[in-house]
């Protein structure tokens, strides 16, 4: 299935043209829609998304993933909150579909998007911040004379204004659809069970194991997996190494072979004191 692109607004050719001449190694920020068709594009595929979550809830896994995908690619390119969020439920479609690459991808895509828009908003409260101290020293630069009475009183508690709260939310937001992925992707790959992948399911369980916002539920889910995994992983990973010594091994034999050699004539001995391997060469092969 090709996957849709996200919509991205017509870019002004003359002004890029311009920047590119004047310029060319200088990164150009993303275009966005006008207010108005960016309200209007962002309705059309909440609608949309809608309909895909109703296709969820009626367990048609498939065609709610194309009508998922369909609301990404009408969802402005820049908005990677809402992206985020429609490529966590099309994680969960796979899921259910027993896709653990696709779902894999999907939630690592997620993931991808929340950590852009992080980056972004955590400049953006930097330069807030930077602002705001420099508000409060031009303040403290005109401040007035007051009482001793008025000086010894206790400071009023800081109110949090509207904007506070709204990044309060925000974040509890991202966090939200964060811990959602992290649960998506670490299944998927524990059910891949190769050795990179239940190791990157473990490291998943970790940093999910440290949140603070996972319900009862994904939090016992988590910690099972933590006591689980480590020796399905360590088994996971012997069997792969054995099996690409098995190929060397073939490999070796190959060359050796015109000489009348084989591996066999070569042993790894382990010095049990200093911990490190001789090798020893036998022209029988292995002593009995």
């Amino acid at each position: 299935m090709t996957e849709p692109q996200t919509r991205k607004p017509e870019p002004n050719q003359a002004k890029t043209d311009a920047t590119d001449q004047d310029n060319p190694e200088e990164s150009i920020a993303p275009e966005k829609f006008p207010p108005e068709e960016e309200a209007s594009l962002l309705g059309e595929s909440n609608d949309k998304k809608s309909e895909a979550n109703a296709l969820f809830s009626s367990a048609k896994y498939e065609n709610a993933i194309t009508k998922y995908e369909e609301a990404a690619s009408i969802c402005p390119h820049y908005l990677d909150y809402e992206l985020a969020v429609l490529k966590s439920n099309i994680a969960a479609c796979h899921l259910k579909l027993e896709q653990w690459k696709e779902a894999v991808k999907a939630a690592t895509d997620s993931i991808d998007g929340l950590d852009r828009l992080e980056k972004s908003e955590t400049g953006r409260e930097q330069s807030e911040e930077e602002q705001k101290k420099k508000d409060a020293e031009e303040d403290d630069a005109e401040e007035e004379i007051v009482s001793s009475g008025a000086q010894k009183s206790a400071p009023a508690p800081k109110q949090e204004s509207a904007a506070d709260i709204t990044r309060r939310k925000r974040r509890e937001d991202i966090l939200r659809i964060r811990a959602k992925a992290l649960m998506r992707r670490a299944r998927a790959k524990s059910e891949l069970g190769g050795w990179s992948d239940l190791s990157g399911a473990e490291e998943d369980y970790k940093v999910l194991s440290a949140m603070t916002n996972l319900t009862p539920a994904d939090r016992k889910i988590v910690q099972t997996q933590l006591r689980t995994l480590p020796p399905r992983t360590k088994a996971a990973q012997e069997k792969e190494m054995s099996e690409m010594w098995g190929k060397l091994k073939d490999l070796g034999n190959g060359i050796l072979k015109p000489f009348g050699l084989s591996t066999e004539n070569f042993q790894m001995v382990k010095d049990e004191k200093t911990g490190g391997y001789s090798m020893n060469f036998s022209q029988n092969g292995p002593s009995q």
